[in-house]
């Protein structure tokens, strides 16, 4: 396997037959590249942290499926996601159903399901989960979502330390847990927090961390409860552009493990699951996205190349989910040697709109007509975050690469 800077040969080799075989748009996601991340987690953490992956970052199902051998937890965030997940094998009880615009339907087949937990993200739905608990004859389990107060500099995106549709604010927290407390059709198993996306700085992710397990101890003291578990959004980044670096986990471990084993040491906490959440961190350097060059011309002295996907496909890598500036993804012409001379090229997708750039000046070996691109760190948020209606040109396809006894076999999906 390779590492996420570059392409082995064996895969470069897997991305040429899938375009000779099946064409462009494409993405594939290397489940080696996966299995590589999971591993790095449980061995920088020794084991004490539970994984638990978050879908909406790849809902592919084959993916999914695979995935559900891999580690403990599925976090979902719709009705639509929870269905896809027991479709794909995942068992109920592994499943954990977050989000904050939860309606009575989508409580109702999450209790019909089974589902493990449901994580209330306001008091709000705990009065209405609790109702539909009471009419389905059950007692629902629950982790309550915390909203901290605050959150370390080095976030991508942030989900607290301001106003926000995700969960209980810190600041009112005591008094929400006393009326949630009080519903009686719901059993109250442990806390969830999540409060930043795609940080690469380890300090800031350890002291998040800290934080969550400051917030995770007092609440369950306050409501004198034994949790079962604790999830803690991990916020583990990857590395998109030249010159990132990636998050140092051995770094993070050595401030985090020795409050970690302080707070299972207490008799409280002795039996309680840590899990970390994440998805991007686990999928998304395992993906490639493949796109073809339609045409390319001079335009104004700046050589501009036109491609078969882009911005329909790839959201993100047209810089149109929360990056403040855009900057290209790391970047590969599959078509030419390595080697090859660079020289700076405009990127764009087919799209009638100016916003459809996958990046300007980016230096690649000269593409010319015919030639594929082959775009990293594309395994999260890229088929189901992109607007694959939009101007109706055909969706990209998707194919998941395992190891078996003949090598690497690449798998068609199925996506509907």
């Amino acid at each position: 396997m390779s590492s996420p800077d570059s392409l082995s040969e064996e895969e470069r080799g897997v991305l040429e037959s899938v375009v000779r075989d099946h064409g462009t748009p494409t993405f594939v996601y290397f489940t080696d590249r996966i299995a590589a991340q999971i591993d790095a987690l449980r061995r920088a953490f020794a084991g004490r942290f539970l994984v638990s992956y978050a879908m909406k970052c790849n809902p592919n199902p084959a993916v999914l499926k695979w995935m559900s051998a891999q580690v403990e937890g599925l976090d979902v965030s719709s009705r639509g996601e929870l269905l896809a997940g027991l479709s794909s094998g995942w068992a109920p009880e592994r499943i954990s159903f977050t989000g904050p615009a939860k309606q009575r339907v989508d409580l109702e087949v999450a209790v019909r399901s089974g589902a493990g937990e449901v994580v209330l993200e306001s008091l709000r739905e705990a009065r209405l989960l609790d109702e539909v608990a009471q009419e389905l004859g059950t007692r629902q389990r629950v982790l309550i979502r915390i909203s901290p107060s605050a959150v370390p500099k080095g976030f991508g995106s942030n989900m607290s330390g301001k106003a926000t549709q995700f969960g209980v604010d810190e600041e009112e927290l005591l008094d929400v847990l006393d009326q949630m407390a009080q519903l009686q059709h719901l059993s109250i198993v442990g806390f969830h927090a999540y409060s930043g996306t795609q940080c690469l700085k380890a300090d800031a992710i350890a002291e998040n961390w800290l934080n969550f397990m400051r917030l995770f101890e007092m609440a369950s003291e306050h409501l004198d409860i034994v949790p079962e578990r604790l999830v803690f959004g991990s916020g583990l980044g990857i590395r998109y552009h030249e010159g990132d670096s990636a998050v140092d986990l051995d770094a993070v471990a050595q401030r985090v493990l020795p409050e970690a084993a302080r707070l299972t040491s207490l008799n409280r906490f002795s039996q309680t699951q840590l899990l970390l959440e994440t998805g991007r961190f686990l999928v998304g350097e395992a993906g490639i996205y493949l796109a073809r060059v339609v045409h390319t011309k001079v335009s104004r002295g700046r050589r501009v190349v036109v491609l078969d996907g882009g911005m329909n496909h790839h959201l993100g890598a047209a810089g149109h989910l929360g990056m403040v500036i855009h900057r290209p993804y790391r970047m590969q012409v599959l078509t030419k040697p390595s080697q090859s001379p660079s020289e700076p090229q405009d990127l764009y997708g087919p799209l009638c709109t100016t916003i459809d750039t996958l990046g300007k000046g980016v230096a690649l070996a000269r593409l010319d007509e015919g030639d594929v691109l082959a775009v990293h760190a594309s395994g999260a948020y890229g088929p189901s975050s992109s607007p694959s209606r939009f101007i109706s040109h055909p969706r990209a396809q998707e194919f998941m690469v395992v190891r078996s006894d003949r090598g690497a076999v690449v798998m068609p999906t199925t996506v509907d």
